[in-house]
């Protein structure tokens, strides 16, 4: 647990000279059986620097194809995509994902799996494993340098894949179902501690979840999307510092919103409504 004497934090109040996102217009398609199937459609999102946005919505509305588009291993969308002013064309170190699957290598130690991401920098050899042991004790692994993915427990093994992504100091982390495989119990361990490493590192943080209540905890602003195709409903503020309390009463009653919003029947595309007022980042 985070302790009780921790500052609170707002990402609103803090410095940070990296990180913005700005979608604009973004359109996405798949072709299937001959036929162009949309998969998103007008998304337009502006993300500060320091900021966490979680995105939740229904199975199949185009959150992880988004995030696909965001870190840049699928070139072909209409609109525009930038980080910091620049257009996103491909992957780059500027951008660091998360998967659902901690994909750490079996055959190499944790500290050989974290290492791994700065192999084709020029970050000199002694420099490099200063930067390792520096995440390592950043995601609470200290200890467990040595030991091979299969030794880890699955809230380890993820800890230790989102140090792996954050050894390059991307400008932005994107986070696709990082906490989806665990159970209930580790991954409440797991959120708090990606909400204290978020406190730490201060990165810009863009996270996809099917869980709600999970989204509000972290997020400083929640992203809804409708499906068919993939477009944003709301976006909802999430008006608390961190670190945060679980039980807080504005938590649970957006949760029931966003649920009903969820849970509701089909209806044709809704124009964006946020909750609660706050005016436009």
């Amino acid at each position: 647990m985070i302790p009780e004497a921790r500052p609170q934090f707002s990402p609103h109040n803090a410095i940070a000279a990296h990180g913005a996102l700005s979608i604009s217009d973004l359109h996405k398609s798949f072709t299937i059986g001959g036929a162009p199937m949309p998969v998103l459609e007008g998304i337009n999102l502006t993300v500060k620097p320091g900021e966490f946005v979680s995105i939740v919505g229904a199975s199949g509305c185009g959150k992880s194809t988004l995030l696909r588009l965001i870190v840049g291993l699928d070139d072909e969308y209409h609109g525009e995509i930038r980080l910091d002013g620049e257009r996103v064309a491909t992957t780059s170190l500027d951008r660091g994902i998360v998967f659902q699957d901690h994909r750490l290598f079996p055959w190499m130690t944790l500290e050989q799996n974290i290492e791994l991401a700065l192999l084709n920098t020029d970050t000199p050899r002694a420099r490099r494993a200063q930067i390792v042991a520096d995440h390592i004790a950043l995601v609470n692994l200290k200890g467990f340098e040595t030991a091979y993915p299969h030794q880890l427990s699955g809230g380890m093994a993820q800890r230790a894949a989102i140090a792996r992504a954050l050894v390059t100091e991307p400008k932005l982390l994107l986070l696709d179902e990082p906490l989806g495989a665990l159970d209930a119990l580790t991954r409440v361990h797991v959120q708090n501690e990606l909400q204290r490493i978020w406190m730490t590192q201060r990165s810009t943080m863009l996270m996809v979840t099917h869980d709600v209540e999970e989204a509000l905890y972290l997020g400083d602003r929640v992203v809804v999307m409708a499906p068919n195709p993939g477009r944003i409903r709301r976006i909802v503020d999430v008006d608390l510092p961190h670190p945060r309390d679980r039980a807080a009463p504005l938590l649970h009653r957006l949760k029931d919103e966003i649920l009903a919003e969820l849970t509701a029947s089909p209806s044709a595309p809704a124009n964006l409504v946020r909750l609660p007022g706050r005016e436009e980042r």
